[in-house]
């Protein structure tokens, strides 16, 4: 069941949230409003698709500090900052760390909307690589050591006749196990095998001497 994406507003002024409340449920938009980033931790369960509508300064920690928290924590949710009191080195900060946007106060409803609609798809997008990049590392886990070394070296750009020399193997050895690779990582060709294998981060192989793979 695919869950719905929700808005993560966070600010301790209460009047702020109640307006963005209700501006962001306008356009269809779940929302769930928090006062402080400690509140936002303790319920947020990292599985749920959405954004972070986030204030710079609050009692406690800070939205700055909050985003280090969730980098620290591998939560990829994408970030939308908004300050009455961000300057450029703040800004630049958190643009370097990753936020989407950094948009000042007072700013118009449609900037702040469009802003949440990108960070609602950059989401999307995070979550189907990292589906894509656990797919792909279940079907790594089923190859064998021998299979996994034929695979480095088949990225690598390597002949089975390289590979067999390599692996101390025969080239007919070394064909059946390249079938069983492409087989269990459910690739169709070379150029498919390569781009799976960058999906899953598999680093190309230099070929070894015979001896040193035994």
């Amino acid at each position: 069941m695919t869950i719905a994406a929700t808005v993560f507003v966070i600010d301790d002024d209460e009047a702020i949230r109640r307006a963005l409340d209700r501006l962001i449920r306008s356009v269809g938009l779940a929302v769930e409003s928090f006062a402080s980033a400690d509140d936002f931790l303790v319920s947020y369960d990292p599985q749920r698709p959405g954004c972070l509508v986030l204030d710079v300064r609050m009692p406690g920690p800070s939205g700055l500090e909050l985003q280090d928290t969730l980098a620290e924590r591998e939560i990829t949710l994408p970030i939308v900052f908004i300050s009455g009191h961000g300057d450029v080195p703040m800004s630049v900060r958190a643009m370097k760390a990753g936020a989407l946007d950094f948009i000042p106060k007072p700013f118009s409803d449609q900037v702040l909307l469009d802003a949440i609609h990108r960070a609602l798809q950059r989401d999307t997008e995070l979550r189907q690589q990292q589906s894509e990049r656990r797919a792909v590392a279940d079907r790594l886990q089923i190859l064998t050591r021998r299979e996994r070394q034929v695979l480095e070296l088949v990225v690598s750009g390597r002949t089975n006749r390289q590979i067999a020399d390599a692996l101390g193997a025969s080239e007919k050895t070394i064909k059946v196990h390249r079938a069983r690779v492409m087989r269990k990582m459910r690739a169709d060709s070379l150029v498919e095998l390569v781009l799976l294998s960058q999906v899953a981060g598999v680093t190309t192989s230099k070929v070894p001497s015979a001896k040193a793979v035994h």
